[in-house]
């Protein structure tokens, strides 16, 4: 790694430790000719996962976008925002194992309202009627008792 202050091919690691729940590598290093010290990242390069939306576009997963919809869906709700980022953490790697690159908006959708039942049923419910578009009181009660009937 080149030093950044004098472009010397020459550093050393003087400590390493993991950070992002293990997912990367928190270097700090030393140049051997100025003696500079700087830190690095070392993380495993993901390759994109694209979503196909429901009108045929494509675009690149953004966690920040499932993380906005879990947030709106817990809202005054008893869940910490840990239980939501492992959650989103969860969906991001899952998909990356996928051996599909492309995947259906709606199997996104699908995988977030699983997760959201498992994690506050309130939650899962405020989701699905963003999600499923749902049209009146009718459609909201037969995804209650749904609900109701898995237990």
């Amino acid at each position: 790694m080149r030093c950044p202050y004098c472009e010397n091919p020459d550093t050393k690691v003087i400590d390493s430790r993991p950070t992002e729940e293990g997912h990367a590598i928190r270097r700090r290093r030393g140049c051997e000719k100025c003696g500079k010290r700087f830190t690095t990242y070392e993380k495993v390069e993901e390759t994109i996962i694209m979503i196909i939306k429901k009108d045929g576009r494509r675009e690149a997963f953004d966690r920040n976008k499932i993380m906005s919809g879990i947030v709106k869906a817990c809202e005054k709700r008893p869940v910490p925002v840990a239980e939501m980022e492992r959650v989103v953490n969860e969906i991001e790697r899952g998909l990356n194992n996928m051996v599909e690159k492309e995947v259906e908006s709606t199997f996104v959708g699908e995988l977030v309202m699983e997760k959201l039942k498992e994690l506050d049923e309130v939650a899962y419910v405020r989701f699905a009627s963003v999600y499923r578009q749902f049209t009146d009181v009718n459609t909201f009660v037969k995804e209650i008792e749904k609900l109701l009937g898995n237990k």
